[in-house]
């Protein structure tokens, strides 16, 4: 597939990009910045287009093609161009950059005719920081979202804004991603610290994402053969923590019910974060544990 990346600059952008590119797909990434290294660091198969996702006009222009670059337009979108967590800059700011950049990637790809979506919501909606208990663990797609500020906002009422789109054209398909904390490798190396205060980590049950893994996430959703809006949580096997996962419930979050997926027991470093779904539906497999940087 020829595939636009919006935000792919970005943390996790940059390994998305990185990996279409290896399986094959040819890639444009929308952004505003240009990726680390500028453009001629892209890999071969790779191309930069510098836009603003918040304009409407340059992103439809982008999808339907810039000159002599990919003038026959695209067939998927990948949205992950946002203001990418809350605290960053003014509630307002990022409230509005964000709502308004899925609007424009949503509504422009239904005027390109492209009806294969998958974007960035996130692991927010769930109710992080968790100053309030969450109502089981470990939490799934099941309940309703609970944000908390306003970026968890602009991510909610995303994930409603794409149900719209999808009714309005039923062959569309957009996917929408609830991606965890995203790590790379190089960041594996403070996690033993966490253990001394289990506190530090709880705002997200623990959880983690390595980039290289939700790379595939993205992947393996381009790949469902599905229609409609739909939304998965995306997060490591494991958590950050060396202690049970059992145990940090228990002194953390005491009195919450614990619900193991397939009816067995909690593994000892389950994630918090189910990926049951996104195993089932998408057959995501997290292939990178920060466990792996200090085994023998």
């Amino acid at each position: 597939m020829h595939i636009a990346v919006t935000g792919g600059s970005g943390k996790l952008g940059r390994v998305v990009v990185a990996d279409l590119v290896a399986h094959g797909h040819t890639v444009v990434n929308l952004d505003q910045a240009p990726p680390p290294g500028g453009p001629t660091a892209l890999p071969d198969g790779a191309r930069y287009l510098r836009t603003d996702l918040t304009d409407h006009g340059q992103v439809l222009e982008a999808l339907l093609g810039v000159d002599e670059h990919h003038r026959h337009g695209v067939d998927a979108l990948v949205h992950l161009g946002a203001i990418p967590a809350p605290g960053l800059t003014t509630d307002a700011v990022t409230f509005e950059n964000n709502i308004l950049s899925t609007y424009s990637a949503f509504a422009a790809a239904r005027a390109a005719g492209i009806r294969n979506v998958v974007w960035a919501s996130s692991e927010t909606v769930l109710g992080l920081p968790f100053d309030e208990a969450p109502p089981y663990a470990p939490v799934d797609e099941e309940y309703h979202p609970r944000p908390n500020s306003s970026y968890s906002l602009s991510k909610a009422l995303g994930e409603e804004m794409a149900v719209q789109f999808c009714r309005w054209d039923p062959q569309v398909k957009i996917i929408g991603l609830r991606f965890s904390n995203v790590m790379y490798p190089d960041q594996y190396a403070e996690f033993p610290d966490y253990d001394a205060d289990p506190a530090l980590r709880k705002w997200n049950l623990w959880g983690y994402i390595d980039a290289r893994d939700g790379a595939q996430a993205v992947r393996r959703a381009l790949e469902l053969q599905t229609t409609g809006a739909d939304v998965f949580i995306i997060a490591n096997a494991d958590t950050v923590m060396q202690r049970s996962s059992a145990s940090l419930l228990a002194e953390v979050f005491p009195g919450v019910e614990v619900r193991p997926g397939h009816g067995g027991e909690l593994g000892e470093h389950e994630t918090l974060l189910s990926i049951e779904k996104a195993r089932r539906v998408l057959g995501y497999a997290p292939q990178h544990s920060w466990r792996d940087s200090f085994s023998a």
